[in-house]
C-alpha cells in the first residue's frame, strides 16, 4: 500500500507473552491431527486451481496480462503484457478464509519495476489476510478490505526499510492499546537487499493477536483488526461494516507494480479446541 507514516516501534511484552501463551494452548493435542499441527501446502507448484484472481478494473477470475503465472514451482508476479499499468492493483487469493493459523511463505524482489505504476510501488508486495471474499469486489474496487503483512526491499541507498510492516486497506488494528490512527505500522525487522528469498511467516489468531514474522524474528504485533478506515475506493457499502472485528477471511498474494516471486506456501491450523 501507499502511505508510509510509521510510528516507533517497541513489541509490548504482555502481547508477547499472550501470543506464545495462545500459540500453545491452540497447537497442543489438537484434534484431528491430519489438519491441526501439521503444514498443508496451499500451493501445489503446478497450477493456481486452488486460486482466485482479482484486477482493479476487471471482473473476478480475469487474470488480465498473465500478472499471475506458475513457472519452475514458482508464483510469479510480471507486467510484460500490459502496457501501461494503469493502477491494475491484482490479488491472487486462496479458495477459501482461514481464521486462526500460522501461515509461511517465501518471496523474492526480481526483475524491472513497471514503470507507470505508482513510484511507492518500487520494490512492494504484500500478503493479504482477514480479506474479504474477491467475489463480493466490484470491478473498479482498487483494493480488498483486508489487513496487509507488507513486503519491502532496500533501494540500495543505505537507508533502512524494514519488510513484513502492517498496512490497513479498509480497516483498522489496536495496536499498544488503542486503536492505531496511521495506515501503515514499520516493523522492527532488518532491510533485505537484492534478488534474495525471504521467509515471511503470520500467526493470526481470529480477532484476537496478529504476529508477524520475517526469517524467524518476530517484528511486529497488534490486535482485534476490525473494519473501518479508508484507502479502499468503490466498495460495496453492504460489505464494508465499520468496527466489525475479523475473525476469518482470504489470503491473497498482492500485484501492484513490481515483479515479485511466491513459494513455500504452506498454513498451519491453530483453530482452538472446540467443547465436546
Amino acid at each position: 500500500m501507499k502511505k508510509y507514516c510509521f510510528p516507533g516501534m517497541m513489541l509490548a511484552l504482555t502481547l508477547c507473552t499472550g501470543a506464545m501463551s495462545c500459540f500453545h494452548a491452540a497447537t497442543k493435542d489438537s484434534p484431528g491431527q491430519d489438519k491441526k499441527g501439521k503444514w498443508v501446502s496451499l500451493f501445489n507448484g503446478k497450477d493456481m486451481n486452488d486460486w482466485i484472481v482479482k484486477i482493479h478494473h476487471h471482473e473476478v477470475g480475469d487474470n488480465f496480462g498473465h500478472t499471475f503465472r506458475v513457472e519452475d514451482g514458482i508464483i510469479k508476479v510480471r507486467y510484460d503484457e500490459y502496457g501501461d499499468f494503469n493502477e491494475q492493483f491484482a490479488h491472487l487469493y486462496y479458495k477459501q478464509p482461514f481464521s486462526h493459523y500460522h501461515l509461511r511463505f517465501e518471496y523474492r524482489f526480481v526483475g524491472k519495476w513497471c514503470p507507470t505504476a505508482p513510484e511507492y510501488t518500487l520494490l512492494n508486495s504484500g500478503v493479504m489476510f482477514h480479506s474479504q471474499d474477491p467475489r463480493t469486489m466490484p470491478k473498479e474496487q482498487d483494493w480488498p478490505i483486508s489487513v496487509e503483512m507488507q513486503l519491502l526491499g532496500g533501494l540500495g541507498d543505505g537507508k533502512p526499510r524494514p519488510t513484513g510492516n502492517m498496512c490497513s486497506p479498509g480497516t483498522n488494528v489496536v495496536y499498544k492499546g488503542q486503536l492505531e490512527p496511521l495506515h501503515c505500522l514499520e516493523s522492527t525487522s532488518k532491510t533485505y537487499e537484492g534478488e534474495q528469498w525471504v521467509r515471511g511467516e503470520l500467526i493470526v489468531l481470529g480477532d484476537s493477536l496478529v504476529t508477524h514474522i520475517i526469517n524467524g524474528d518476530t517484528v511486529l504485533q497488534y490486535s482485534k483488526p476490525q473494519i473501518g478506515g479508508g484507502v479502499v475506493n468503490n466498495y460495496d457499502p453492504k460489505i464494508k461494516i465499520d468496527g466489525k472485528l475479523l475473525s476469518e477471511g482470504f489470503i491473497a498474494l498482492q500485484s501492484e507494480g513490481q515483479p515479485v516471486d511466491f513459494r513455500k506456501i504452506e498454513i498451519m491450523d491453530l483453530s482452538p479446541q472446540k467443547n465436546k
